[in-house]
């Protein structure tokens, strides 16, 4: 038999009150009512490093989900990712507390320009040492467009394309615009940078006009870790250009190895190795130190969940922007939004059509993992067969679900040769894939010396 490879585990979080787990927020001890104190996620830092965590991946969005024009009281009452706050801020602090642990950070290709964006990474790289990912992601809500001026959502396949332009600002920014060994510091001849080794990028595109040079210098990382989470096919398609980790919610192993083999498949076809990308399932835990505390916390854990908010939190949106009743079958939903689950859903219930009520339904009893740690081993060595490299794991409660998972489950993991005991030196990139900027395979390495 093979040696088993260590599983690679992401702490998935969100600066907000209620992220995925909703209604546990409510319970007596969960802290991140208080999620506006930068010391509950200093503290959340810190237990994850000291547990080895790959890193702490944080979600965001910048609107209300459903109906942009319907009443929001749901959202509010539940703090249900409204209060939330900015991740890529809270990286900065994140940074100086820790010395390994990963920083991912999600930022729509909306939000902000790709000049001012790539500054802004660079400089949290700078600052971790080279610990920075960033989740691109396309957007899904219509308020969240509408607050940056979009009548409503861009259309599904054009936001894609719009990332495509996005990325490849960014990368000549962060690849091009500055060589190796252009920052000389010399004080002697008054000489603090190269200017033969700095460049202008020039692009001109559909959407940005930058001219450059990037203004910081080249971080440790240059380009930051890219993960994606995109599961349509227009997101496994920029995936399989662009990304280096996925994040998926596969509601089953077997769909994970299809969403998987295919993305794996179309890197091929873009001239990268399957290998170049690693894919992450969501997952949360129950644990227990025997089967039957298993299920009795699992049976507290539903009691404490809220089906309102998984419903809000799951409505899928006409391309009109209004959301469709529960009942409605998939089969009947066009929609610019939540295309990849709908997908994933319809393969995975096969001997009915599926409806907007199953999705919230799946959402909160799937990707729940009840057991000893034992059996919950037993599971990820399941996932990993169908091809999972990792998991982002996702808490109930802050403190208390990574603690239970690092000193219950972790134990058993790296009993099995499935979790790692130490950290690899270097950078993020260096930790995961052995080498501390993106490989010659990736399109981001075309633009190395292009601007000369």
């Amino acid at each position: 038999m093979s040696t088993p490879r260590p599983l690679r585990f992401n702490a998935f979080v969100m600066n907000t009150n209620s992220h995925i787990q909703h209604g546990h927020w409510r319970r007596p001890e969960a802290g991140q009512v208080d999620f506006e104190d930068v010391n509950v996620w200093i503290d959340l830092a810190k237990t994850l490093e000291a547990a080895k965590f790959d890193a702490m991946f944080f979600a965001d969005v910048t609107g209300h989900y459903g109906d942009a024009e319907a009443d929001y009281e749901v959202y509010v009452r539940h703090g249900l990712q409204i209060p939330s706050n900015d991740p890529t801020v809270l990286l900065g602090a994140l940074a100086v507390v820790t010395e390994n642990l990963g920083l991912a950070l999600t930022s729509n290709v909306a939000q902000n320009h790709p000049f001012n964006f790539a500054r802004q990474v660079s400089t949290l790289d700078h600052i971790s040492r080279g610990r920075i990912a960033w989740n691109i992601v396309t957007g899904t809500q219509d308020n969240g467009a509408r607050n940056f001026g979009l009548p409503r959502l861009t259309d599904h396949a054009e936001r894609y394309r719009w990332a495509e332009e996005y990325v490849d600002v960014a990368f000549k920014l962060w690849e091009g615009s500055w060589d190796d060994g252009a920052v000389l510091k010399d004080k002697e001849n008054g000489v603090y940078a190269d200017v033969t080794k700095v460049h202008k990028i020039f692009h001109e595109g559909e959407r940005y006009r930058v001219e450059g040079p990037h203004l910081p210098s080249p971080s440790p990382q240059r380009t930051p870790l890219l993960y994606q989470a995109g599961s349509s096919e227009s997101g496994r398609r920029f995936a399989a250009r662009n990304a280096e980790a996925v994040f998926i919610i596969a509601p089953h192993p077997d769909v994970a190895k299809w969403q998987i083999d295919e993305t794996r498949a179309l890197a091929v076809e873009n001239g990268r190795e399957p290998d170049d990308i690693k894919f992450f399932q969501g997952l949360s835990f129950v644990v227990g130190d025997t089967e039957s505390e298993a299920e009795e916390k699992a049976e507290e854990f539903a009691r404490w969940s809220s089906a309102e908010g998984f419903l809000a939190h799951s409505a899928i949106v006409d391309r009109e922007g209004r959301t469709y009743p529960p009942e409605t079958e998939l089969k009947d939903v066009e929609t610019n939004t939540m295309k990849g689950f709908s997908e994933q859903l319809r393969r995975s219930i096969t001997d009915r059509e599926p409806t907007v009520a199953d999705l919230a339904a799946r959402v909160t009893r799937n990707n729940l993992v009840v057991g000893t740690p034992q059996q919950i081993a037993d599971q990820l060595e399941r996932w990993q067969q169908a091809g999972v490299d990792g998991v982002n794991v996702v808490n109930a409660v802050i403190p208390g679900s990574f603690e239970e998972f690092a000193d219950k489950v972790l134990p058993v993991l790296r009993e099995r040769g499935l979790a790692q005991t130490e950290y690899a030196p270097g950078t993020l990139r260096e930790k995961l894939f052995g080498t501390p900027t993106l490989n010659d395979r990736h399109p981001a390495a075309r633009y190395r010396g292009a601007f000369a």
